[in-house]
């Protein structure tokens, strides 16, 4: 397919997909919900604490419901949270306030596409967390060199990964692995554990359909432009980023020391019903979280995270 017709599309079916009115408030309860996310979130918690070091402004870019733009601001940064989503400003604002650190964080409604007005290393820190970067395909590169751009000292991004994302092609209920709690009333909750036993009866091993993710790395294309123009808010087109690929592109724009890690990669081994058990015990849970910030760090197993893969870099 024409990149420049999925260009077309990418963003304006990001902005109907990120744009839903309940968009914000289930962002926000991901914790709750999903054990992957407590992971993950577990993970750049620990990263970001460990390099506030001289930071003082951060740039957050898909800032999303204020997840880690509030924990910059509670540990005393300026935060720019720049997102596509006026739901998820809402909601990131309601819970600023709450956090009583709004006075820190200065909100932004804009695409990742366009980051015309903001300066050459204007801000000490960039961030972008849960892969907004993948969505914005085919201007992943740009866009990451923008981001690069705009940063003074450091830089801390995840993207989509191809080595995570591939065993879904094989795993159409790897998602019930990580649901923390089954009485959820969220609806991807109980789609997943009404659907799990129609995914397992109608599955079957597309070896091609693997073969074009490994391939090209894009998820999402036709399908997803079809459903859009029917009115529809189909998942965003994601472009899924190899680790010696997103190394590559940030040693190209100048960043160094480069750090990788895959958050969820231990967790993986892990069956739903340990999973759970572990994270209703919080002396177990604190341990497993140990356990997996360590593991998922190490470079040959950074490309099996979950889903996203993450990147710490300094600024020349």
């Amino acid at each position: 397919m024409n990149k420049n017709y999925i260009k077309d599309y990418s963003r304006k079916i990001s902005e109907r997909m990120w744009n839903l009115p309940d968009k914000g408030e289930l962002e926000s309860r991901r914790e709750e919900t999903y054990i992957d996310d407590i992971i993950q979130k577990s993970h750049i918690e620990r990263k970001l604490l460990e390099n506030l070091e001289g930071i003082d402004t951060v740039f957050d870019a898909g800032a999303g419901s204020g997840r880690f733009s509030i924990l910059l601001a509670k540990h005393g940064c300026r935060v720019t949270h720049f997102d596509i989503s006026q739901p998820m400003i809402d909601k990131a604002k309601e819970l600023a306030e709450q956090a009583g650190v709004i006075d820190r964080i200065s909100f932004v409604k804009g695409a990742l596409e366009d980051l015309n007005d903001y300066t050459n290393k204007s801000y000490d820190m960039v961030v972008s967390f849960d892969a907004p970067i993948s969505y914005t395909y085919p201007n992943q590169e740009r866009v990451i060199g923008e981001l690069v751009r705009i940063a003074k000292k450091r830089i801390i991004i995840s993207v989509t990964s191809r080595l995570g994302s591939l065993p879904y092609l094989a795993n159409p209920i790897q998602k019930n692995q990580f649901i923390l709690n089954e009485h959820s009333d969220d609806p991807f909750v109980q789609w997943c554990i009404s659907n799990r036993q129609n995914a397992i009866d109608s599955f079957h091993l597309k070896k091609s359909d693997i073969e074009k993710l490994m391939a090209d790395g894009l998820m999402g294309g036709e399908n997803e432009i079809a459903e859009y123009e029917k009115g529809g808010a189909p998942w965003c087109i994601t472009y899924t980023f190899m680790p010696n690929e997103l190394e590559g592109l940030l040693r190209h724009f100048g960043v160094k020391n480069i750090e990788m890690a895959g958050p969820g990669a231990y967790a993986r081994t892990v069956p739903h019903e340990l999973l759970v058990k572990i994270m209703n015990d919080s002396k177990q849970r604190s341990d497993f979280l140990d356990v997996c910030y360590k593991y998922d760090s190490n470079q040959y197993v950074c490309g099996m995270g979950k889903d996203n893969l993450l990147a710490k870099g300094e600024i020349e």
